[in-house]
């Protein structure tokens, strides 16, 4: 009888102790998933002010050119300045990347300043073809 009772006793700690642990692994993955949430929309928020503040860099106090001047990319730089340009004579080429806080150049954008920096930076002009020779369909 001693065995019966400390039988149904072990059993009863085993469902009890499982149910215990099940209810405290979900009010942690709650509790997870919250926080996951609040860092996805405190990330999603920062994005979203970084891209709207580099649309509208050319109109802070210290942009390096004439907004007119400027022509909004992206990718894989923000803009590119032709100073000069509004009045008809531009004078020069300037990429300026936009950054907010303490963000840092992505690779690509470091590799693009390197690249500018070492004067690796060339003029092409491209003609479109006239007279049905474009190549498209061969």
């Amino acid at each position: 009888m001693v065995a019966f009772v400390a039988a149904i006793a072990l059993w009863l700690g085993l469902v009890l102790g499982r149910r215990s642990g099940r209810l405290e692994a979900e009010r942690r993955s709650r509790g997870d998933e919250l926080a996951a949430r609040d860092d996805a929309v405190r990330r999603s928020r920062a994005v979203l002010t970084g891209q709207i503040g580099e649309q509208l860099a050319p109109y802070f106090p210290g942009f390096p050119c004439d907004p007119a001047d400027a022509r909004f990319l992206g990718k894989p730089i923000d803009f590119v300045a032709f100073p000069g340009a509004s009045g008809g004579v531009p004078g020069e080429v300037v990429f300026i990347e936009v950054k907010t806080g303490d963000a840092r150049l992505s690779a690509p954008e470091r590799a693009l300043r390197d690249a500018i920096e070492a004067g690796r930076v060339r003029w092409v002009e491209y003609r479109l073809p006239v007279g049905g020779k474009s190549g498209a369909g061969r």
